[in-house]
């Protein structure tokens, strides 16, 4: 499991770790003792032990086995799966291909009921228009040198958006001006993409907000991330995909969404920002 930039990542690594010393406490070995029983070193119990080292998949069937509790086994090892896949690279997230990718956030966001999303670097994918996102995909697609399944990936990116539409959900979202004025796919593709953000704005359903560029703001940009309910944050880094589940480190990404919300304008204001970034664009053609 590779080392991740979230606590919440490392507190589950470590509730994996606790529960396989208490298992061997409870078993009356010594870290000696279970070490020769299983063949392993005897610092490689102590590493496990604290959080060190991660255990394989093996290591915990292995160590179950010697400490008599094999019918334990599968339910942490699938503790250890969760923990693994609170930090995904994007390599390993994409190695599949961009549709695959697309499509493994599908359940997440069926299961969602109120979306809270920030986005500095590009526009929020639910927003997007078909070329945009086309061109947003080629691009990481051809950096990464992933197979090409750009069209197919644009696609199920497309069908996404639908549940827009959907009763029983609402939808906030916030971006900085900056995003309006970022190049993707050209002038054109851009124009179109501002004229869908302003009809996007006004669904019902969705509330959207403009964090203004500002030499006196008190809340600076962040990274992209998605609130899912009060339950879970994603957030887009450059190396990879985070996933937040530990409470406290979501109620900081809520108390930070909740502060550019305040800084942010909407309605009527946001539609001016949108209304400049558009002749901005269009001075470019």
């Amino acid at each position: 499991m590779p080392n991740s930039p979230s606590s919440s990542a490392q507190a589950a690594r470590q509730a994996l770790a606790d529960q396989l010393k208490e298992i061997r406490s409870e078993a009356r070995l010594t870290a000696k003792e279970l070490a020769a029983a299983a063949g392993w070193d005897r610092t490689k119990i102590s590493h496990i032990e604290h959080g060190r080292r991660p255990p394989s998949a093996a290591d915990i069937r292995t160590w179950c086995r010697v400490c008599g509790v094999e019918d334990q086994a599968e339910d942490l090892v699938a503790s250890l799966h969760a923990a693994e896949g609170m930090w995904v690279e994007w390599r390993r997230m994409e190695r599949g291909g961009l549709k695959q990718a697309q499509e493994s956030v599908l359940p997440l966001f069926e299961r969602t009921r109120v979306f809270r999303t920030y986005s500095s670097w590009l526009l929020p994918g639910l927003l997007q228009t078909e070329d945009y996102t086309r061109a947003v995909l080629r691009a990481v697609q051809q950096r990464r040198g992933l197979v090409d399944d750009v069209e197919a990936a644009v696609g199920v990116r497309m069908e996404r958006q639908q549940i827009l539409r959907r009763p029983g959900r609402t939808f906030a979202f916030l971006v900085e001006e900056s995003v309006l004025r970022t190049g993707v796919g050209g002038p054109d593709v851009m124009l179109r993409q501002l004229d869908h953000l302003a009809r996007a704005g006004s669904m019902p359903s969705v509330s959207f907000g403009i964090v203004p560029m500002r030499s006196d703001r008190a809340t600076r940009p962040v990274e992209d991330f998605w609130i899912h309910d009060a339950e879970e944050v994603s957030v887009e880094l450059v190396s990879g995909y985070l996933t937040i589940t530990h409470p406290r480190e979501i109620a900081m990404y809520a108390q930070i969404f909740t502060a550019l919300a305040d800084a942010a304008v909407y309605g009527v204001r946001a539609r001016r920002l949108i209304d400049a970034a558009r002749r901005a664009v269009a001075a470019q053609r």
